[in-house]
């Protein structure tokens, strides 16, 4: 089962729910008021272009609006977002989003069916397959040397391996300078900080550890705030099921490679595995004993993140971007003890965990172009324009003078009522673009002039915006960063990840694959919640129907694009 992830904007969470109606913008404090005034034709927009030819330059100057579908949840900001106003101003872009309503798939497949699409839309393979957007390699070459000297390292591993083509703009990934990791973004078992005070911070390693935690505090608290104690709940909507599946890879010490795990270069499939059986019986015992969420497995993702906000549920496993905002809520609502902290646990000690990863370039994800974009030369040149360094930083870090100071030593820092804007999700509304930025190719590591691209990326300011809570917690464990509860990383393998590999819309492994994550998905929460002397047999049902799946296929092109990336990409 192939899974989606994205490494998320350091401060500003998660990729997603912040999108504009139009992109806009806010000043630079380098420039402050010298665009003051809308402008059809602004004058700074070739200093924005790079190193364009003037052709391309004199085409810079266009005003655009640019139609754009997010495959993700999210809300439009203010009307008069001073970030969007200020791109508009300066560049004449503006952006025109549709947010996903619903389910995913079904989107996708309206949209191919009657063959009608925005400019930009969000990666997904069966949109290559279908013929729906266009390669990019030429349009990059001639129209964006700042997308090309950023994409540069991983130019091969960009191309689509059936014709060599390139169609989407990685959002994460292509790093530049220094990067000092102090926010952790991925995989882990998450437990609030309110538990672990109660119990005197304890260092939690298994995943008995973790569990009995959980079972004593719901039982000295079953109500928080006035709201019944979830337990442990999880959530397997639309495309979001690694939060129900991905678990058992990482509890024995595998990397998120999404539905395999690689031994020795070899990927085998362990939806049915004993190991993941394990796993899933622990949760079949927290369902009998009332600690497990009753509506975990019919509940969307956002309903998910509203039960998050309300602080009433203790753990998850889950992905840091993929809830970000309901932390941003609860920190809003002066909860953040009830804001999470992620641990990486395995079976046993024996085992090392492998949950932290390095860096890797987003495939197949990001924007792409669609074959109806009326000017996709115009659109590759808004995006050149938006990797400004200029613009970049808006995005992160916001108006200089405004959101955040420059000193004397060049170093940007912020104050707390700065800071305090920054984990308010209607502020964020009306002064970034989250949404937006989370989908578009970015600056990431250190700026030119030696300033982390984000401010938690700069250790000192990082530690200086922790609430007291959080220093009070990392304190306990004798950390300065959430990124050292987990093992150092350990070199990527050429290949990894190998939840990236497309598999083909229409192909006999994408078909295995569907089936795979229909069974999952039809039979875990079955035996989840099933009485403990009907587990094994639910169990033996969910195995019996993946072996009428042809698993082979989905698993021999997992393999076969293994060895092509350790042919193809070893150089890069």
């Amino acid at each position: 089962m192939g899974v989606k992830a994205k490494k998320p904007l350091l401060t500003t969470a998660a990729v997603a729910l912040a999108l504009s109606i139009t992109v806009m913008g806010c000043s630079n404090g380098n420039n402050g008021g010298e665009n003051s005034g809308a402008s059809a034709a602004p004058s700074n927009a070739a200093t924005n272009s790079g190193n364009a030819s003037p052709e391309a330059t004199e085409e810079a100057l266009k005003p655009i609006e640019i139609s754009a579908f997010i495959g993700a949840p999210g809300q439009q900001p203010t009307a008069d977002n001073k970030l969007f106003k200020k791109i508009k101003e300066d560049l004449g872009i503006t952006f025109k989003p549709e947010f996903l309503v619903g389910d995913l798939e079904q989107k996708l497949g309206v949209m191919i069916a009657g063959g009608d699409y925005p400019d930009l839309i969000t990666a997904n393979p069966k949109l290559v397959t279908s013929g729906a957007v266009i390669p990019l390699e030429d349009l990059i070459e001639q129209y964006a040397p700042k997308l090309k000297e950023h994409y540069a390292k991983y130019w091969n591993r960009m191309k689509d391996p059936s014709d060599g083509h390139i169609y989407w703009l990685p959002n994460y990934g292509a790093y530049q300078g220094d990067v000092n990791e102090t926010y952790y973004s991925g995989p882990a078992f998450w437990i609030q900080k309110a538990v672990l005070k109660e119990f005197g911070y304890p260092k939690l390693q298994t995943l008995d550890e973790y569990m009995k935690l959980i079972r004593d505090y719901q039982a000295k608290y079953p109500e928080i705030d006035g709201q019944k104690t979830i337990g442990f709940t999880t959530l397997a909507s639309d495309w979001r099921t690694f939060g129900l599946l991905n678990a058992p890879e990482h509890l024995t010490g595998h990397p998120n490679d999404g539905g395999v795990v690689v031994d020795n270069g070899v990927a085998s499939v362990f939806a049915t595995a004993d190991f993941s059986k394990t796993y899933y019986k622990e949760l079949n015992s927290l369902y009998n004993e009332g600690l497990m969420d009753k509506e975990a497995f019919t509940q969307n993702y956002d309903q998910y993140l509203a039960k998050l906000t309300t602080g009433s549920v203790l753990g998850m496993f889950d992905q840091h971007w993929n809830f970000q905002t309901a932390e941003d809520s609860l920190n809003t609502q002066n909860k953040s003890d009830r804001t999470y902290v992620g641990f990486p646990l395995v079976y046993d000690t024996s085992i090392k965990d492998y949950y932290r990863d390095r860096a890797v370039i987003n495939l197949n994800n990001g924007f792409g172009i669609s074959v109806d974009a009326k000017d996709p030369k115009r659109i590759i040149q808004a995006l050149e324009q938006l990797m400004d360094e200029k613009y970049q930083k808006m995005f992160t870090w916001g108006e200089e003078g405004v959101d955040y100071q420059v000193g004397a030593d060049g170093k940007y820092t912020r104050t707390p009522e700065q800071r305090k804007n920054y984990e308010d999700p209607a502020w964020k509304l009306a002064n970034l673009g989250d949404g937006i930025f989370g989908y578009l190719p970015k600056l990431e590591g250190t700026l030119s002039d030696g300033n982390a691209t984000t401010p938690g990326g700069d250790p000192q300011e990082f530690y200086d915006s922790l609430k007291d809570v959080d220093k009070e917690v990392l304190n306990a464990y004798g950390h300065k960063t959430w990124t050292e509860f987990f093992s150092m990383p350990q070199d990527n393998p050429v290949y990894y990840p190998a939840w990236q590999i497309d598999l083909i819309d229409g192909s006999d492994a994408s078909i295995a694959n569907k089936k795979m994550t229909d069974a999952s998905l039809k039979f875990l929460p079955r035996a989840i919640m099933s009485k403990p002397d009907q587990f094994d047999k639910v169990w033996q049902d969910y195995v019996d129907e993946y072996k009428k799946i042809n698993v082979k296929a989905y698993e021999d092109r997992i393999n076969e694009q293994i060895q092509w990336r350790i042919q193809n990409w070893t150089s890069q």
